[in-house]
């Protein structure tokens, strides 16, 4: 059983994968619920919403041709909590094949080095099945020290271009 369900359908322009739900999201039924995460309000300051949406509007996202998912479905709590085992890369690279995103964005270092089994940088990684895949800044409070906007401008400069 999923913490969170998959928003997913075949076309998006881009999928956004974060690392697990962490535990305002998995009591709140609702993706990126922390109080201090940064993910609605980017959405809506790089254009890639019209508005700033709140975390229980999350299924709103596919009218904007954008996904959600994780790499650890059946566990919540910050990445730090998290083991490698939680991650499933073959379920998201299975997820990729499928529905054929045309961008799939990683929310964060650790969801990207768990897909790749490697440390990962931030910005345009690789293209995989036609899915040109971006590493971002996490959104996460806990990640402020690390945070840009720049590589979620790109990301969402690359999906107006589409």
């Amino acid at each position: 059983m999923h913490i969170l369900p998959d928003l997913l359908r075949p076309g998006l322009k881009l999928v956004i994968c974060g690392s697990a739900a962490g535990l305002r999201s998995a009591e709140a039924g609702a993706y990126y619920a922390g109080p201090g995460n940064r993910f609605w309000e980017t959405l809506f300051k790089t254009g890639l919403t019209p508005a700033r949406l709140s975390p229980v509007e999350f299924p709103r996202l596919l009218d904007f041709q954008i996904g959600l998912t994780d790499m650890a479905k059946k566990t919540f709590g910050a990445d730090s909590s998290l083991a490698a085992g939680d991650f499933d890369a073959m379920r998201v690279r299975h997820l990729i094949l499928v529905h054929r995103p045309m961008i799939l964005a990683f929310n964060g270092k650790r969801a990207a080095s768990a897909f790749f089994d490697c440390k990962a940088d931030y910005g345009y990684r690789e293209t995989f099945a036609a899915t040109r895949i971006y590493v971002a800044p996490s959104t996460s409070g806990a990640a402020r020290g690390f945070w840009n906007e720049d590589i979620w401008r790109e990301i969402a400069d690359a999906v107006h271009a589409l």
